[in-house]
């Protein structure tokens, strides 16, 4: 007998096409808008491409991933020109962990691991973000495709292609965020247990999730599985801290390091309302201008969320992270990055735009990717501090 090939259906081929498409889409607009943002900065570093992706922070976490807290180099040091034995134990130990084991598969070469883990974390996110975009009321999946390019072309979204930790607290924050939307309390608790190793940031992901998970607990929804997430989600940030207070002596051991070698303290927002006034009255740099500009955009956006009733738990972690923000003294142009986190208050935007014409909705991310191309290779670049 004679095996007979059989030709798949004209309708078959499409069908699956568009399936490969389907599943595809978020990594591709996601890597899309970076692209762009990389080829700016490429031009604008030259052959130092490489070296701006993994300076400022970055080279504290490549050399914590490299030789441990206790190895980072004595001639790195702190916002002050000094450095203690605690000093590194500012930087919370989840990037550099998995950069290290990273580091095992590139030859021990940690700037290429820590490259590849945040683009993996960036794609990780942009799934996340679509699948929010598709949950909130009135979203879709192009929604949730548009609020990943927006994400990718933040003003500081430079960082998500750096040896920051950005991208990968990102992604955790936005699985964790999903959970809740879907009521799977050990994704969300997990997740957020996972960015607690990361960023301080996470204290907003930790709002959100326990406030959700104590609403199920009292509304008696989902069994046990509540009461599991929402104690998970708080045990990343609570160890680290922990352990940093034992290694200090100090309860607020790693407060302490923050204040006093990186000059990062809360303030109730005295410090940024200070820097808004001098800028918008007298500033003459263009950085400056435009950070306020971020600070005072991401305060708007806000309301249009609460006004639009999204979601109370994605409220609460935009409005959590952006009081961290707008609360804290310290680099003040440091602050359009840490806004990187707040991805929820692009929800307005993307939702807006998931309503208008496709060459709308296109014409204004490809404004967005190449003005926050501009920004991120200007900061790295020409901007002479840290960011």
């Amino acid at each position: 007998m004679v095996a007979v090939e059989v030709a798949p259906s004209a309708r078959q081929v499409p069908a699956d096409r568009r399936a490969r498409v389907h599943a595809l889409a978020p990594a591709v607009v996601y890597l899309a808008v970076r692209a762009i943002g990389l080829v700016v900065l490429a031009w604008m570093a030259g052959s130092d491409l490489i070296h701006e992706l993994s300076s400022w922070d970055g080279a504290w976490l490549l050399a914590i991933a490299g030789s441990g807290y206790a190895g980072v180099p004595a001639d790195m040091l702190d916002a002050f020109g000094s450095r203690t034995p605690e000093t590194p134990l500012g930087f919370f130990p989840g990037y550099p962990w998995l950069v290290g084991a990273i580091g095992l598969l590139t030859g021990a070469n940690l700037v290429a691991a820590g490259l590849v883990v945040s683009a993996a974390a960036g794609v990780a996110a942009a799934y996340g973000l679509t699948r929010i975009g598709e949950l909130v009321p009135g979203g879709s999946r192009r929604a949730g495709l548009l609020l990943t390019a927006l994400f990718a072309a933040t003003p500081m979204g430079v960082v998500l292609s750096m040896t920051y930790t950005e991208a990968l607290f990102c992604a955790l924050a936005a699985w964790a965020l999903v959970g809740v939307l879907r009521s799977q309390w050990l994704l969300a608790g997990a997740c957020a247990a996972g960015a607690g190793l990361v960023r301080p940031t996470a204290t907003a992901l930790v709002a959100a999730v326990g406030l959700a998970a104590l609403t199920a607990v009292v509304s008696r929804r989902d069994g046990w599985r509540p009461w599991a997430g929402g104690l998970l989600a708080a045990g990343g940030v609570l160890g680290y801290l922990g352990y940093v207070a034992l290694r200090t002596g100090a309860l607020d051991g790693w407060f302490r390091i923050q204040r006093e070698g990186w000059g990062w303290y809360f303030d109730g927002g005295a410090a940024t309302t200070r820097y808004a006034t001098t800028v918008l009255s007298s500033g003459e740099r263009v950085f400056d201008v435009l950070t306020v500009l971020s600070l005072v955009a991401s305060l708007a956006l806000l309301g249009v969320a609460v006004s639009m009733r999204l979601p109370w738990p994605l409220l609460v972690y935009g409005a959590v992270t952006l009081l961290t923000v707008l609360g804290t003294e310290g680099l003040m142009n440091a602050k359009p990055r840490l806004l990187v986190p707040a991805f929820v208050l692009l929800l307005p935007v993307a939702l807006g735009l998931a309503r208008r014409r496709t060459g709308t909705a296109v014409v204004v991310t490809a404004g967005a990717a190449l003005a926050s191309a501009w920004f991120g290779g200007y900061a790295l670049t020409i901007w002479p501090y840290g960011i």
